[in-house]
């Protein structure tokens, strides 16, 4: 016998669910619903089915297809208007010449379909209904049968005080195909409401017969949550996929799991999921294929569908979540949300009870949404944040992100310049760089694959042989599941914010370069780049002086390549090296923190009495000191030590520094022969001021130095080995150095802003400010007698950094209080009156004034 599955459905009162998929394929226990209905008909010898689609008919097609995965042979017959059930069917009508079965694709059931054809054709009947008793029958339509099934009256959607039977319309019908011929061909007709009741009037036989077992119309979101907690339960029979462990939980192919007692069943998880170490998946949750929960989540009472991303910390109770999602760190999802396809939600984010999030949404890190986001959205074509491309690995960044980043690179270029790749040595970083590989080619740009090294060697090679641009690979300082790719320019100073904007422009339209497979790019291997990269650096420094120091350093490598480059350095110039967490093999995925590597240098240098430790970061690109007396030295004080050491050898030139950073560095050149040039808060601008002409060093906060001398960009290797060659003819310890530097008091905290209000913020300040010593190259910095203080919005997160600096610590504390005050003020106004205030209105005017 042939089956007719309808599948038009569009599900309304299912959105999100439904706003960019059928009804039908809404996953039930890690399926379609439809495919559950598929298999029913196949295990009662249907393997003839028509399927009728309307809405979206390629999501269908496209994951069912021929129907020879399932054991069927499926066709399809494709609504161009909207027909009603009815006409919908009628349009398969030549293909239907004998007995055929109608039934619903997105009604889970798993009822005697066999019991119900041989009823029909024992009476003889025209028409057979499915039936089915439930306790609330108001939202169906009503059917009202004699003693033997004959049906003897038709009530759509009644009140109960025309309730005269609990017996339902399933939507399964057995049909004989003469029944077509009275369905019109030129507007909608529906099953129910008029072919049925005219077969009625017209006399003809038709039953009812009343089905066993389970059936639930997924007509609302209330009901698809408990039909995927009645699969759990078992009170509807499934083909659930994977294996059964402990009675009531299935785990399927490739689950990484670290131990069962973190699952409470029932519950799903389908193939690939990964449940971290610490996360918990609570009883009556369904995660389908390639979920991943991180530490420390929780989920429970909740449906979540596939290659979706739960962070750290993260609860979802009572929640469905749609297809690859993304919950960053520290959300909170509560019972009755909804949240459609390729959503993300920042950090820190709380979803209150019964919240619907339409697709391809993003909600703001730090939001509390009260309401349905249905239209509202910061959607955004930024891809390079402060530190370049980052995100977690086959989450935000996937191999097939990475081609077409790569290929925004190429299109960028010239077809036939030149790019340097490089990586560091984890396995993601590995499978990153190889996609990127392919990208770049595609565009007809050559690439020198440097392979394992670190970043500092690539921009070295870009700077000595004239490279038009360079990528490195690299694992996330912060988060050891995320990748970071650094793009270069020539010299070989971080990509500038125009060529960001070019990049970007080209990935988020798709307009990518293709060439034809004669001018394909070249993959070519420099050889001995770390030798030459090691002898122009020895070049750049004062190796005899070094030498006579006799220098004993401990070097903690943070697992960088860096262990490659430094002793071919440090070698020639006689320093002892005590070394650590040397670079580890391809499959080692070892790493430490940044507090435990300088715990263990401090231990080793007083043990073995060196005179300086090094901490290089796994980039081996910043520098953390520690002192002879094994004492770590702070970031701030590492710079201003810089600072002194340079001004005291003699050097005249530019030293370049964010604006953000203290004053002290401007008293310690004082005298010298060296001039303070501030630049935008970005590594961007920094590098590219260091390359310029003049510039004899430049630094930030956080352990990053630049040498132009030798290149134009972070370099670990070249920081400490230029801060041996300053030390050296200095007779005093370290410790001694540290002692004499100035205490910084500059004081920085960070204030919640919405991204909308950011704008608003800082005209409202501007005005404000007016006629005020201002400097405005990055953000609005105010001078005053008390000192300084600065507002800067984050360009990456909805944040407001605030910067003040006085001549105490409790001033600058004082400082930084009254410029949250004014921006509070701002924002707090903003909200209860739709915009911000004017220049001197409220208390703002006079802190202003006093700051």
């Amino acid at each position: 016998m042939k089956a007719v599955v309808m599948a038009g459905g569009e599900g309304t009162r299912l959105r999100p669910l439904t706003s960019n998929q059928p009804k039908p394929m809404v996953p039930i226990v890690g399926k379609p619903c439809m495919e559950h209905i598929l298999e029913l008909l196949k295990q009662h010898g249907m393997e003839e089915v028509i399927v009728t689609v309307a809405f979206l008919p390629q999501a269908i097609r496209s994951y069912f297809g021929d129907g020879s995965a399932l054991g069927l042979d499926i066709s399809y017959s494709v609504e161009e208007s909207p027909l009603g059930t009815a006409g919908s069917v009628r349009l398969a009508a030549d293909r239907l010449d004998d007995t055929f079965l109608v039934i619903s694709g997105d009604a889970l059931c798993d009822v005697d379909l066999t019991k119900l054809v041989e009823f029909h054709r024992e009476k003889g009947s025209s028409v057979t209904i499915g039936l089915k008793s439930v306790d609330n029958p108001l939202e169906f339509g009503i059917v009202v049968t004699d003693e033997e099934g004959r049906i003897e009256r038709f009530l759509e959607k009644p009140s109960w005080g025309q309730v005269f039977s609990d017996t339902i319309n399933t939507g399964i019908y057995v049909l004989e195909p003469e029944v077509l011929r009275h369905i019109p061909t030129d507007r909608p007709y529906d099953f129910s409401k008029e072919l049925f009741p005219l077969l009625l009037e017209m006399g003809r036989p038709m039953y009812g017969f009343v089905l066993d077992g389970y059936w639930q119309d997924i007509g609302n979101l209330d009901q698809y949550r408990q039909a995927n907690f009645d699969a759990l339960d078992e009170r509807v029979r499934l083909n659930i996929g994977g294996i059964r462990i402990r009675g009531n939980v299935w785990v399927g192919d490739g689950v990484d799991l670290n131990d069962l007692d973190q699952i409470d069943g029932p519950a799903y998880l389908g193939n690939y999921c990964r449940v971290a170490p610490d996360a918990s998946v609570g009883p009556y949750s369904v995660l389908s294929t390639s979920v991943t929960l991180r530490e420390r989540a929780r989920i429970t009472h909740s449906i979540v569908d596939a290659s979706t991303y739960i962070g750290r910390s993260t609860v979802v109770e009572g929640a469905i979540v749609g297809r690859a999602c993304d919950l960053r760190a520290h959300v909170r999802v509560h019972e009755g949300v909804a949240i459609g396809d390729e959503v993300s939600i920042g950090s820190e984010s709380v979803i209150m009870p019964n919240v619907r999030i339409y697709p391809y949404k993003e909600v703001e890190t730090g939001s509390q949404i009260f309401e349905s986001v249905i239209w509202e959205s910061r959607g955004t074509t930024r891809i390079f944040r402060q530190q370049g491309v980052s995100g977690l690995v086959n989450v935000d960044l996937t191999p097939d992100v990475a081609v077409r980043l790569a290929a925004a690179l190429g299109t960028a270029l010239k077809r036939g310049e030149r790019v340097v790749a490089s990586r560091e040595g984890t396995p993601a970083a590995r499978m990153i760089k190889r996609a990127m590989l392919s990208g770049i080619a595609s565009t007809g740009v050559d690439v020198a694959d440097l392979r394992v090294i670190p970043a500092g060697v690539a921009r070295h090679l870009m700077k000595a042989e004239g490279y038009a641009a360079g990528f490195h690979v690299g694992t996330s300082a912060t988060d050891p599941e995320a990748v970071r790719i650094q793009f270069f320019q020539a010299p070989g100073i971080e990509m500038t914010a125009a060529m960001q904007k070019e990049v970007e422009k080209h990935f988020t339209r798709g307009e990518l370069r293709r060439v034809s497979s004669a001018e394909v790019g070249s993959m070519s291997y420099p050889a001995r780049v770390h030798e030459s990269y090691a002898s122009e650096l020895l070049r750049t420094v004062d190796a005899a002086k070094i030498r006579a120091r006799g220098f004993r350093v401990v070097v903690d490598y943070g697992f960088s390549a860096a262990s490659y480059v430094l002793p071919l350095v440090l070698g020639p110039l006689g320093v002892e090296v005590v070394a650590a967490h040397a670079f580890p093999s391809e499959g080692d995925a070892s790493s430490t923190g940044l507090a435990a590597a300088l715990g263990q240098t401090k231990r080793l240098v007083s043990a073995v009495s060196a005179d300086v430790g090094a901490v290089f970061d796994r980039a081996g690109e910043r520098l953390y000191l520690v002192d002879e007396q094994g004492r770590d030295v702070p970031v701030e004080l590492a710079l201003l030590l810089l600072v002194r050491l340079l001004s005291s050898d003699g050097r005249t030139g530019k030293l370049a520094f964010p604006v953000t950073i203290t004053s002290q560095v401007d008293r310690l050149v004082e005298g010298s022969s060296l001039e303070i040039v501030r630049t935008p808060h970005s590594l961007p601008a920094l590098t590219q001021a260091a390359a310029a002409g003049d510039v004899v060093f430049a630094g930030a906060l956080g352990g990053g130095y630049v040498f132009p001398e030798f290149l134009p960009g972070y370099d670990a290797v070249a920081s400490l080995v230029k801060l041996l060659e300053l030390l050296a003819p200095v007779e005093r310890p370290l410790s001694a150095l540290l002692a004499d530097l100035p205490r910084p008091t500059l004081v920085h905290r960070q204030l919640a802003c919405p991204w909308g209000m950011k704008g608003l913020v800082m005209r409202v300040l501007n005005e404000r400010l007016a006629g005020r010593d201002l400097d405005l190259t990055d953000g609005i910095k105010v001078f005053g007698d008390r000192g300084w203080a600065q507002v800067l919005p984050d360009p990456d997160e909805p944040l407001i950094h605030l910067y003040a600096e006085g001549a105490t610590q409790e001033v600058s504390e004082e400082l930084v209080a009254e410029l949250r005050e004014i921006v509070e003020e701002i924002e707090q106004r903003s909200s209860e009156t739709g915009q911000g205030p004017g220049p001197g209105q409220g208390q703002g005017e006079a802190v202003a004034t006093r700051t």
